[in-house]
């Protein structure tokens, strides 16, 4: 007679994070995406980046015991989630080509005895060896697939590896098997459903939207300048700048450093060991600003990114939801700019184009460029950003204002008069006959006397001078808007000549509406309006405090050799420079400090809480802020 199958509780559930991690209130849909595995059903679960998708399948594991097996893309992903793990008093490991024969070994042995709760495994690994037997012996009855877009065709990170996670059906036919991932439209959902071949799955798609981001598209005029406007505001903080070539990455990277700015750069062009070098210092906080292009972001788990700045646009809007959700993964506000302009999509055609030719995959590229017209489109469109991101992955948005975007703080603001700009741009086209590029009819628009403009005659021109009292960024930046709106063309490779189409002469005859748009003109070191989530996190905070406690964290970090966010994250060290706990238990009150953090960390922050307050005569336990 068979026994009974065991039966579990949220409330067990709850107790257990409690215990591990310190959390007494789960976030929306993690009770029913934790049901799903204690219940032994497969899953899809779609969880905004800091939505917590990873207690999700971390909790249960631990209340059922038996081994869970994690599948995720990168060895660095999987040792921050380890390390982690292991800070909260959990049995994890990941068997991966970083460890020696000898390491490897033990690891194994650790599994065979059923020692490991939560085992960490690349889809290779897992499908191309014959570790897949081990995992039969031991009879796994669970298996999370993190970052599971990757398995779709659909999905903006396709890894063909991925694919070969189908087989799990066939090596272990009564096992449950999980999908998880923060970024996720309807078609790659069904995509990742049948490939993993998923049986009556329990689908969960949580709010897509991050209410902690500030969302800012801006035109871009001068990168360095701006980049050093973004780093003003954030100094002392984490962030990461976005390139679009590894050239860009070098360059922008060098000048930071002239201005006494510690920048990393990071691109494919460099060594295995450089990457894992600046990874390394990114995560134990030893550099806090990293160049990188798109290659740099999904082995990174540091939680406490205070800004994304793009120098360009991304590819498609699922890739900017990715790389954006590594700001702010902590909940804590975070900022995100785009720098933008109508150049971005005509390089970006071009690239693609010829990379499809040389790789004879052009049959893919309507559905590519249909993604950078989506992409083009939020750039340049009049809609709450917050809204717009939202409805692109098919839910709503109810606010009339985020308070937390450019348009709805007012970073930017309508050209005026843009229609009879935009038929003086168009007019100079036609002027120069359709046969000069963007920097001659912007030099002919602004009146510039220079010997190009004199030998052509073209300071003769009616339309010569009509925009004199504007810069050359911004009418250059009203160019490429119009561009955008298909107003007007840029065509040919070589030289790029201004062309005028039929929707250009309905604007010139006042027959076709065009919107332009310009950054707000602020006082100088006037800075852009504070969002109200900024605002109220660190109501009550005391800065030097907190600022004392990340140093702490930061050594604790380095003698431990692990990344600082696993010691301690930035919320948690914000609650204790608030609340100033006078002992170890109104410590433990505190949300994220679980037992063992407790025993490891507690005595060491609690001696710096008590000198900082006695020092200046400041109170304890300050009653949390409601």
């Amino acid at each position: 007679m068979s026994s009974p199958k065991p039966t579990w509780s949220l409330a067990d559930l709850q107790k257990i994070i409690a215990h591990h991690w310190g959390y007494r209130t789960l976030r929306p849909l993690q009770d029913q995406a934790m049901q799903a595995v204690l219940d032994g059903r497969d899953s899809l679960v779609v969880l905004p980046t800091g939505g917590g998708k990873s207690l999700c399948y971390q909790a249960p594991a631990v209340l059922r015991g038996g081994t869970t097996v994690v599948i995720s893309p990168l060895i660095a992903l999987m040792k921050d989630q380890v390390d982690s793990l292991r800070a909260c008093g959990i049995a994890a490991a990941s068997i991966d080509s970083s460890l020696s024969a000898t390491e490897r070994f033990a690891y194994e042995m650790d599994v065979r005895q059923g020692e490991v709760r939560l085992l960490f495994l690349s889809p290779e690994r897992l499908v191309q060896t014959a570790f897949y037997r081990v995992l039969q012996q031991i009879e796994v009855h669970t298996f999370a697939i993190d970052e599971a877009h990757c398995i779709s065709h659909w999905g903006h990170d396709f890894r063909p590896e991925y694919r070969q996670l189908r087989r799990l059906r066939e090596f272990f036919p009564q096992a449950a098997v999980h999908a998880y991932t923060a970024t996720a439209t309807e078609a790659v959902r069904r995509d990742i459903i049948a490939q993993l071949a998923l049986q009556n799955p329990v689908v969960l798609v949580g709010n897509f939207d991050r209410p902690n981001l500030l969302y800012r598209v801006l035109p871009r005029h001068d990168v360095l300048k701006q980049t050093l406007e973004v780093l003003e505001r954030h100094q002392g903080e984490a962030g990461i700048i976005y390139c679009l070539r590894r050239r860009d990455v070098d360059e922008l990277a060098a000048a930071l450093r002239k201005k006494h700015i510690k920048a990393l750069p990071y691109h494919a062009g460099m060594s295995s060991e450089e990457r894992q070098a600046v990874q390394d210092a990114f995560a134990s906080e030893q550099v806090d600003v990293i160049v990188a292009t798109v290659a740099f972001g999904m082995g990174i788990d540091r939680s406490n990114v205070r800004f994304v700045l793009h120098t360009a646009m991304p590819k498609s809007l699922e890739h900017y939801q990715q790389e954006t959700g590594r700001a702010g993964r902590d909940g804590l506000e975070a900022e995100c700019v785009l720098l933008y302009s109508g150049a971005d999509i005509i390089t970006f055609k071009s690239m693609l184009t010829k990379s499809a030719q040389e790789a004879g995959t052009e049959a893919h590229l309507p559905n590519v460029f249909q993604h950078l017209d989506d992409m083009d489109r939020y750039c340049r469109g009049a809609v709450c950003r917050h809204r717009a991101l939202v409805r692109y992955f098919g839910q709503d948005y109810a606010p009339d204002n985020c308070n937390a975007c450019d348009l709805c703080l007012g970073d930017t603001e309508a050209v005026p008069d843009a229609l009879i700009v935009a038929q003086k741009i168009l007019s100079c086209v036609a002027r120069v006959k359709q046969s000069f590029g963007i920097g001659h009819v912007i030099a002919v628009l602004r009146g510039e006397n220079t010997e190009n403009v004199r030998k052509r005659g073209h300071d003769k021109l009616t339309t010569f001078g009509l925009l004199k009292g504007h810069s050359r960024a911004d009418v250059r930046d009203w160019v490429y808007q119009l561009i955008a709106q298909e107003v007007l063309q840029q065509v040919g490779d070589d030289y790029p000549v201004l062309r005028l189409n039929d929707a250009s002469w309905e604007v010139m005859r006042g027959q076709r509406q065009v919107r332009l748009v310009q950054l707000v003109r602020r006082k100088k070191g006037q800075r852009p309006e504070k969002t109200k989530m900024e605002t109220i996190s660190w109501e009550g905070v005391d800065r030097e405090l907190f600022e004392a406690l990340r140093r702490l964290r930061r050594d604790l970090a380095r003698e431990r050799q692990v990344s600082a966010f696993i010691i301690f994250e930035d919320r948690v060290l914000r609650e204790l420079a608030r609340v100033r706990p006078s002992t170890l238990e109104r410590m433990r009150l505190v949300p994220g400090v679980g037992d063992k953090r407790l025993r490891d960390f507690g005595a060491r922050f609690l001696e710096l809480i008590v000198d900082h307050c006695r020092a200046r005569g400041l109170p304890f336990d300050v009653p949390p802020v409601c």
